[in-house]
């Protein structure tokens, strides 16, 4: 078991909330407030952090702790802007930070303030302390990860780099326990998958809105786009995955293990997480299996009485890692037809740790072992992206690992961007220790 360190959670807490209280959505973003509050809390335990403004208002901040040089460095590192929050649809104000039924509300919460401030507060404490570590640790707050990255770990990663260079960065992608048919698991983001956001547009001829065109560009849009709607998932098989699925089977009854590795049958997967009744378990699933396309945006024509020439929908791609960009769009054309052009808005590669074993990835199990006896720890593929797309072009091995231990009932799929995001107050003091306890010994 290990020990709490109640000053170290109260700090994490206390951080947690000050952070929720600062509304960094992004865009515009507006995240130097949220990076100045850090800088004060690093500077006042004798560090000497960095604010930068990649842009106005868009803060980053970095810290370093030094250590001997023994080791490489280890960086921690977490966004500070969020995704937006329609208070209409939350129980409690997004931005106010309130404590209600043993929970820390706030956009943010989850994703991903509850790690900034476990990070500061555990770098912190370390700096008080005057032990000499064997490695620096590097402390990485940064803008714009909710956007792709461009103002916050791509930027340091291409004008800052030795600010942020490290052997592992432990950033978000997992960390938090899922239940899948009664079996609870930790996970440890390995792998992420990549990005190419895709602008899809189709040209006709413009015409009176008084005599319809079946042809026309909106027509043929949505036609493609339906037909999308049904057939957005491509499969593939990958090795995080094949050990991921394994891992689930590993521990679950035998009359249910067949079916789990059905998982990796193209064609099957998708009939056997139907079968589910939890489907904010199936759906992240799903998006793991394979590539996967979601229309998220439409745009077509300014007034009501004319048949537009153009209609445009923007696509949010996210590709497995051995796949390519090339082969998505090929997937992507060959459900839309050709007569619809694509074009590449965004790009970012997926991102596999290799090789996964690693003196960290031991400890992480290590300590998880003792935090939860007999509760398997899996290697994980995040359907989205972190900042690990960044770092990891300095040579980082990336684990995704912002420990919370959620409750019954509460499912991180469902806090991750949805409404009433927040965070158990045991489950955040939980993390922090763990957390800590793995700096500790992988800086040792």
């Amino acid at each position: 078991m290990l020990t709490a360190d109640a000053a170290l959670t109260d700090h994490s807490f206390d951080l947690c909330q000050r952070l929720l209280r600062l509304d960094t959505t992004n865009p515009p973003g507006a995240e130097l407030a949220a990076a100045e509050l850090l800088a004060g809390e690093l500077g006042a335990a004798g560090l000497e952090p960095v604010v930068m403004e990649s842009a106005p208002g868009r803060g980053n901040v970095v810290a370093r702790l030094r250590g001997t040089g023994a080791k490489p460095p280890l960086l921690l590192t977490a966004h500070l802007d969020v995704v937006e929050a329609d208070p209409a649809f939350w129980d409690h104000p997004p931005f106010s930070g309130e404590v209600h039924d043993g929970c820390l509300w706030g956009r943010g919460a989850i994703d991903m303030k509850n790690m900034a401030a476990m990070s500061v507060a555990i770098l912190t404490r370390l700096a008080r302390s005057g032990r000499k570590l064997d490695r620096d640790i590097v402390f990485a707050g940064v803008a714009d990860e909710e956007a792709g990255c461009r103002y916050g770990s791509l930027w340091l990663v291409e004008n800052h780099p030795d600010l942020v260079r490290a052997e592992y960065a432990i950033g978000e992608g997992g960390g938090f326990n899922v239940s899948v048919a009664g079996k609870t698991y930790f996970t440890v983001q390995v792998a992420e998958k990549g990005v190419c956001w895709v602008k899809a547009r189709v040209v006709g001829d413009p015409g009176h809105g008084s005599m319809p065109r079946p042809e026309s560009a909106v027509v043929r849009l949505a036609e493609a786009i339906g037909r999308l709607g049904k057939k957005a998932y491509f499969p593939h098989a990958t090795p995080v995955m094949r050990d991921f699925v394994a891992a689930l089977a590993k521990g679950q009854p035998a009359p249910v293990r067949p079916l789990m590795r059905q998982l990796l049958t193209p064609g099957v997967a998708p009939k056997v997480l139907r079968r589910l009744k939890n489907q904010s378990i199936a759906r992240p699933l799903l998006a793991m299996l394979g590539n996967t396309a979601s229309p998220t945006v439409l745009r077509a024509g300014q007034k009501t009485n004319v048949i537009p020439g153009v209609a445009e929908a923007e696509i949010d791609g996210r590709i497995l890692p051995g796949q390519t960009e090339a082969q998505f769009l090929e997937e992507l054309r060959s459900v839309l037809g050709d007569d619809v052009e694509l074009e590449v808005m965004w790009s970012l590669p997926p991102v596999v740790t290799e090789p996964r074993e690693s003196e960290l990835f031991t400890i992480i199990h290590d300590v998880m072992g003792e935090a939860e006896p007999g509760v398997p720890v899996v290697p994980y593929l995040l359907p989205g992206f972190t900042d690990a797309k960044a770092f990891t072009q300095l040579g980082a091995r990336w684990y995704g690992f912002a420990p919370v231990k959620l409750p019954a009932g509460m499912r991180f799929a469902d806090m991750f961007h949805g409404h009433n995001e927040r965070i158990p107050v045991d489950g955040l003091a939980w993390g922090t220790n763990v957390l800590g306890e793995v700096v500790e010994r992988i800086a040792r």
